[in-house]
């Protein structure tokens, strides 16, 4: 196999085009083999193959620079930079990452997992470049896709590389959007041409003399742009990216190594911003994800002949936090027409598919964009309607000052769903929905709420559409435990009493409840007794109940999935007054691993939550 002969970029060099191709096909199999088993972004990972391979054949790695726009398609870059034995470790806990990372390799400038950035540091990256010495100088590549492009962030990027004029290659993408026509003999021989050294030579040093003769500003200068631009309109969907001040090639076959290479050879070579455009399938070589290129976006274990599912459900069993959120929200619009559900491209992941195969009329999908989303949302509100904005932890805090200008300030009744709060699992850093109490308690007049179980999450939602005001509710990427309704109607800031004990009280919130219950029933085996809160609102606060509860034992704790430092704890910690033990996250990036395996090791399962209550009590009792 040629695969495993390649340990660094370098000995792409040495290969023929056929056995590139070979390698392209080895890659591929080696990708399905391994996300089969590990679960993983799959889909895009098998569209880029040729186009990596391309990159790192055609430049010089690592001292060159690749920056991938969200990183989910890098698998193959992994595998050419020094990582395939390790490969079989991607998304384990203590193995590789499913997306790029600094601390993984030379060749991952960044560790990245949201989108549309790649622009923004790849120009900054090139601006530094140009205040070094000419031999310290390097080129720098941005490989963005067409949802990167939702993202206002990649305009900003874009706009700003053309301004500046730097010397920055920008690779677009594209697996979903249509291009027809210009894909075909003419726009082919065309980008030939324009691509051809000889022909910029020729293109620069007439504009130089022109220049030179009849100034920056001259009639022929004009003239002569307007007719390479106008011939490029009408072959080329580049002349958006033209006016931004990009010189714009292709569209080409992002599969056909000999195109991409000779292309690649010739436009690294030129000077200031440039965008290469390719055309790529989502899930190329692998049947089950080229015929349903969304589900194997990011996919769990998979029977490899099959392409069926292996572990369907996250862990615990039974219906997820996201369809019963999915279901409840389905079942309260058939009631309330007033009732709109937005997503930032993520129907599936949040559970909207539902809503918007019931409601298509008030199901918004905006793209990439969650400020714009939020945005959107506090437009729908204003007029009347109830928009319910369905998002992950860690893609709400893009939209942190859009939470509290144009819905907080205004007084709003948005909702935000957030799916994903807490431990996230393989995904690892830049996916961890640890953040979000911290960021969004300080924010006036904002209702946070987390449910214990499947029952409470939809009378919260059924609670926040009653509401009036601004209110989110955070769940985790886990099954609800079962549960049966009380029939006490939920009101604003009010918790909820669980039981009563006589040594310590436990303050838990959300999804730790459950864990904190399992906790004081082991501490009760050693005659040890607890009292149990079920906080339900982050903010505002029960301090009546909190206090009553605390003043009659001698311990208080909190327990959270999300970070202590300016967590949900500390909030209980300031307006109790008292000594609190908060047990929750640290402050720290957390690494990948599956959720279950987190959970343990930073003590958030009953387990650990009884043992750091008996030392806590042992050493200060």
């Amino acid at each position: 196999m040629i695969l495993e002969k390649i340990n660094s970029p370098q000995e792409l060099k040495t290969l023929s085009l056929d056995e590139l191709n070979r390698l392209a096909r080895e890659i591929r199999q080696r990708l399905i083999e391994v996300v089969s088993k590990n679960g993983g972004h799959l889909a895009s990972s098998l569209g880029a193959v040729e186009l990596i391979i391309a990159l790192h054949y055609c430049l010089n790695t690592p001292k060159d620079k690749i920056i991938f726009d969200v990183g989910h398609q890098a698998y193959a870059h992994k595998i050419l930079t020094g990582r395939n034995l390790q490969f079989s470790t991607l998304r384990q806990y203590g193995g590789l990452s499913g997306f790029p990372s600094r601390d993984e390799s030379v060749y991952d400038p960044f560790t990245t997992g949201h989108s549309s950035n790649a622009v923004s540091l790849g120009l900054g990256l090139a601006c530094a470049r140009d205040l070094l010495p000419e031999k310290e100088r390097f080129k720098v590549v941005c490989v963005i896709g067409d949802g990167s492009l939702s993202g206002g962030l990649c305009f900003e990027g874009l706009n700003n590389a053309g301004h500046l004029k730097k010397d920055i290659l920008v690779v677009l993408n594209t697996n979903e959007l249509s291009i027809s026509p210009n894909v075909g003999a003419i726009s082919n021989y065309l980008n030939k041409i324009i691509s051809l050294p000889v022909y910029n030579r020729v293109h620069d040093n007439l504009v130089n003399f022109l220049k030179t003769r009849l100034g920056e500003e001259g009639r022929l200068i004009k003239l002569m742009n307007r007719f390479e631009e106008g011939l490029k309109g009408l072959f080329i969907p580049g002349m958006f990216f033209e006016e931004m001040g990009f010189r714009y090639f292709g569209p080409i076959d992002g599969h056909d190594l000999n195109k991409l290479t000779s292309t690649l050879k010739n436009i690294t070579s030129f000077k200031g911003p440039r965008l290469l455009h390719v055309v790529t399938k989502k899930g190329k070589g692998c049947c089950f994800a080229e015929e349903d290129p969304v589900r194997f976006h990011g996919i769990s274990c998979f029977d490899i002949n099959t392409g069926e599912v292996l572990d369907k459900k996250p862990s615990g069993g039974g219906r997820s936090y996201t369809e019963v959120f999915g279901d409840k929200l389905v079942s309260l619009a058939g009631a309330d027409p007033k009732i709109v559900a937005i997503t930032a491209a993520m129907p599936e992941g949040t559970g909207l598919d539902k809503f918007r195969d019931n409601f298509p009329e008030r199901f918004f999908d905006v793209g990439i964009a969650e400020a714009h989303a939020v945005c959107f949302a506090a437009g729908l509100a204003k007029q009347g309607f109830k928009p319910v904005v369905a998002v992950y932890s860690t893609f709400l805090q893009r939209a942190y000052d859009q939470i509290i200008q144009e819905v907080s300030l205004q007084g709003l009744p948005v909702i935000f769903a957030i799916d994903r709060a807490g431990i996230v699992g393989e995904d690892g850093v830049t996916h961890q929905g640890i953040f979000d109490i911290a960021y969004l308690k300080s924010i006036p007049d904002l209702v946070i709420m987390a449910p214990k179980d499947g029952a409470e999450l939809e009378d919260m939602l059924e609670f926040a559409l009653r509401l009036g005001k601004p209110a989110a509710i955070r769940y985790p990427r886990a099954s609800a435990p079962l549960s049966v309704k009380t029939g006490a109607p939920l009101e604003l800031g009010k918790a909820e009493l669980i039981r009563e004990g006589s040594d310590f009280t436990i303050i838990a919130l959300g999804s730790m409840v459950s864990a904190a219950s399992e906790a004081v029933d082991l501490l009760s085996k050693e005659n040890i007794s607890g009292a149990l809160i079920n906080a339900r609102f982050a903010h505002p606060l029960d301090m009546d109940l909190i206090k009553e509860v605390c003043a009659k034992t001698k311990f208080v704790f909190t327990v959270e999935e999300g970070i202590r430092d300016g967590g949900f704890g500390a909030s209980v910690a300031q307006e109790l007054g008292r000594r609190v033990r908060r047990i929750g996250l640290p402050l720290e990036f957390i690494p990948h691993g599956s959720r279950a395996l987190l959970l343990e090791k930073y003590g958030l399962t009953a387990p650990g939550i009884a043992a750091e209550l008996l030392r806590q009590i042992k050493n200060n009792g």
